[in-house]
């Protein structure tokens, strides 16, 4: 049975190009770039180079203005963390959204439990998107932080960050955005966004598992996040992952290079299963923007049956997808994103999400839509709430 793997928003494959660009620095280029010798001077090297390459992939100004992180969770908790270290005196409040990944609700429930901060969760509409005048509005004499994410890792709707960007800049408050389903997969540019802090992760766009960035805009405040060293121009205590980094720059240059002939490539494959699912099964809901949604995400409510029971019933056929976003997967719970957008939680129960990646074909969207129609027919005829209703 040949697999098909359609879960490219959970993660994706390790471009072969990137894998041989880190290869050398397991073995023969191998030294601890804060050394002063040759075989760290290479190293360094190496990370200069990455560095470099990373901050053109999000257009920043400045190469110095990247800090390497062991991926996009940590990304998110300094950017959140550091910030309120930093202006806790000026104030201690926060503004996100009820739709952010866990890595950034998780983060702002510590502060607000262990430190003393007030938290505004905004709403969203039903394809969960934020009102950037809902954020206006929100914004007090005590806000300190704004953070909003580009594109949403369940349903994969791409929210106004420059327009948000352009209210907090007026307002004078620090915005981050988590980009980690974005950057990579949809031009990034952080000056047109208006952004002051983003972050991303490399294994979602074919980078190696355990490397990502933190951009930081020159001037923001921001206290360090790890402490035991100098490394990162002293904001990030640790030695180098420089293979890690290495692969996350090599992914970078591809990215760049590549972006809008995989994002054309994408958006066919994703309309092409999106159009595909509509004709073929009833009583489903697409969720999140209709157009405003990252190329390569597909997500469904297939009402009467249990995302659970979908994608066991894939698996089988050889066909990897989610329900959600991967770091939630062992909850029994509804997706939040969903609840938030007003669905109803016996069917946010039912979300299918596929997410599509460049080694992804047309074949492989056909043979799902081949799969899917008979896996949810099966389904249905054995839900007593559909037999009940049908």
């Amino acid at each position: 049975m040949k697999r098909i793997y359609m879960d490219n928003g959970a993660t994706t494959q390790t471009d072969v190009e990137v894998l041989e660009a880190m290869r050398p620095y397991f073995t023969d280029i191998f030294g601890n770039a804060s050394s002063f010798h040759s075989f760290g001077r290479e190293a360094r090297n190496a990370v200069t180079e990455a560095r470099d390459k990373v901050a053109s992939l999000i257009s920043a100004d400045n190469s110095t203005e990247i800090i390497f992180t062991s991926g996009g969770t940590e990304a998110d908790n300094y950017a959140i963390k550091g910030v309120a270290s930093a202006l806790e005196r000026k104030g201690k409040h926060i503004i996100t959204s009820a739709v952010e990944h866990h890595a950034v609700l998780h983060t702002c429930k510590y502060l607000e439990k262990k430190r003393g901060f007030e938290v505004t969760y905004l709403s969203v509409d039903e394809d969960g998107m934020v009102d950037p005048q809902a954020v206006k509005d929100a914004i007090r004499e005590d806000t300190i932080l704004v953070t909003i994410m580009l594109a949403n890792n369940e349903v994969g709707s791409i929210q106004p960050i420059a327009e948000i960007g352009e209210i907090t800049k007026e307002a004078g408050v620090i915005f981050h955005t988590d980009a980690v389903q974005a950057v990579g997969t949809i031009t990034v540019d952080v000056n047109q966004l208006n952004v002051d802090l983003l972050s991303l992760s490399g294994h979602k766009f074919n980078a190696p598992k355990g490397v990502g960035a933190l951009y930081i805009r020159k001037g923001t405040r921001i206290d360090k996040f790890m402490h035991g060293g100098a490394q990162e121009r002293n904001r990030r205590a640790t030695t180098e992952n420089v293979p890690g980094i290495v692969g996350l720059g090599k992914a970078a240059e591809i990215a760049l290079n590549n972006m809008d002939q995989k994002a054309k490539k994408l958006e066919k494959m994703r309309d092409r299963l999106i159009n595909g699912i509509e004709e073929k099964i009833d009583h489903v809901k697409l969720n999140g923007h209709r157009t405003k949604r990252l190329p390569g995400n597909v997500n469904f409510s297939l009402k009467y049956i249990e995302g659970e029971s979908i994608l066991m019933k894939l698996d089988l056929e050889g066909i990897a997808a989610s329900s959600g976003s991967a770091c939630t997967s062992g909850s029994l719970d509804p997706s939040h994103v969903l609840l938030a957008m007003g669905l109803s939680h016996e069917v946010a129960h039912g979300s299918l999400r596929l997410t599509l990646g460049k080694y992804n074909t047309e074949e492989e969207v056909d043979k799902v839509l081949e799969v899917l129609p008979k896996v949810v027919a099966d389904l249905r005829a054995m839900s007593p709430i559909y037999n009940a209703e049908f």
